[in-house]
């Protein structure tokens, strides 16, 4: 979550008035993440004080945001803990704004309890692996599709728009390393593994707890068809692995937490370790092009790429079981 798009006291009631959530009481910016614009409000009703969070989409399809409008109302329906999203008074789940140049597309969703933390516990991990599988297992009943936006083909043309700017930035060692790593990609051939909905961005700022327990997971904006257990891969090189020599114990804790709910098959191990070295891969590569072609706004964030540069280094190495 960043602010590219900034909001005043006025834009807010604007858009709120087109809602039944009460009178607006106060409202701040949320810096962390990069995709979106988002703002925590608070909401004064009759019944109660309530907390939601305002997003303004930046960079997405406009097209694709009623898909993740419906996951989040579905999987909320399901008891997956994610937020619900708010309708206006009219029906509609998503709002237009406009700052005079620019018409964008927001929605406002429920604020969930708990906090994130910046480093999980072995029982943690235990119980995120859980909420991913719950979230798994769910996702299988819902019937609307959307195809992976971090694919192959994004990994080629991604890469090739950043490889001479890594090369000058970065040096030697991280082009060779990036173009090998794509290499090993397009020469792996895929087995047919369980697919489904999978969050795809399930960082340790993307999931709430209450104390060791999941309270809800956050930012569906990522969402789409793909192999179950490259999320798990993905969740394990962003919440497992933090430089130590206890990070194997801590990946095998989310997949023991995960497979309480839905067991792995042998193909899915089996593929593993290469899925860690794809989802390792996809973030290094939208990292980069993030630090090497930024963008401005207010609160925004330009997350590290060397951290998933060595994340990808250590999971050629790696071994859980």
């Amino acid at each position: 979550m960043s602010v590219y798009t900034e909001l005043t006291r006025k834009d807010m009631q604007e858009i709120l008035a087109r809602y039944s959530l009460g009178e607006l009481i106060s409202f701040e910016g949320i810096a962390a993440g990069i995709e979106n614009s988002n703002y925590f409000i608070d909401m004064q009703s009759d019944s109660a004080d309530t907390r939601y969070v305002l997003t303004v989409f930046e960079r997405m399809n406009a097209s694709e945001l009623p898909y993740f409008m419906e996951l989040m109302h579905f999987l909320s329906k399901q008891g997956v803990s994610c937020p619900d999203v708010m309708r206006q008074q009219d029906g509609a789940l998503l709002f237009e704004f406009s700052d005079g140049a620019v018409t964008k597309v927001g929605c406002v969703v429920s604020c969930l309890s708990g906090k994130t933390l910046d480093q999980l516990s072995l029982t943690q991990l235990t119980t995120s692996g859980e909420a991913m599988a719950r979230l798994h297992v769910a996702g299988m009943a819902f019937e609307q599709r959307r195809c992976s936006p971090t694919g192959l083909r994004w990994l080629e043309t991604t890469i090739e728009t950043i490889q001479n700017k890594v090369l000058h930035v970065y040096g030697d060692d991280a082009a060779t390393l990036l173009m090998d790593a794509l290499d090993e990609q397009r020469c792996w051939k895929a087995p047919v593994l369980p697919k489904g909905v999978i969050h795809g961005d399930l960082f340790v700022d993307n999931i709430l707890f209450e104390r060791d327990a999941v309270s809800g997971m956050i930012d569906f904006y990522y969402a789409h068809d793909e192999s179950l257990v490259l999320d798990v891969a993905i969740a394990l090189n962003a919440q497992a692995v933090i430089f130590s020599e206890n990070d194997p114990d801590r990946m095998r804790a989310f997949i023991a937490g995960y497979e309480s709910v839905r067991l792995l098959n042998e193909d899915e191990k089996n593929a593993l370790p290469h899925l860690l070295c794809l989802a390792a891969l996809r973030f290094w590569v939208s990292r980069l092009y993030d630090a090497l072609f930024p963008r401005g706004g207010s609160l925004t964030q330009t997350k590290d790429p060397e951290e998933y540069r060595n994340k990808l280094l250590f999971c050629q190495k790696v071994q859980i079981y």
